[in-house]
């Protein structure tokens, strides 16, 4: 049950109530952009890392050093894609 005072609370008339709308609105926006903003670091945290690993694995293909399975290099190379 709603209690009756939360009806009868006064309403902000508009040229009072625009500076919190906006204010509300410009809050969304900065929160989104900083969202995009946390997320793009972290793409580009996880790109950086998986070209170290690519790397890495093609100096060791070069360098001979198999762990006894042929193909494993050529499977986690697929795997990345």
């Amino acid at each position: 049950m709603i209690p009756r005072f939360v009806f009868a609370t006064p309403e902000l008339p508009l040229h009072k109530a625009g500076p919190f709308v906006a204010g509300a609105y410009i809050a969304f926006v900065v929160v989104i952009l900083v969202y995009v903003t946390i997320m793009g670091m972290r793409v580009t945290r996880n790109l950086r890392e998986l070209a170290e690993l690519k790397a890495e694995l093609r100096r060791r293909e070069q360098a001979g050093e198999h762990d006894g399975e042929l193909g494993v290099g050529d499977e986690l190379e697929e795997s990345v894609r």
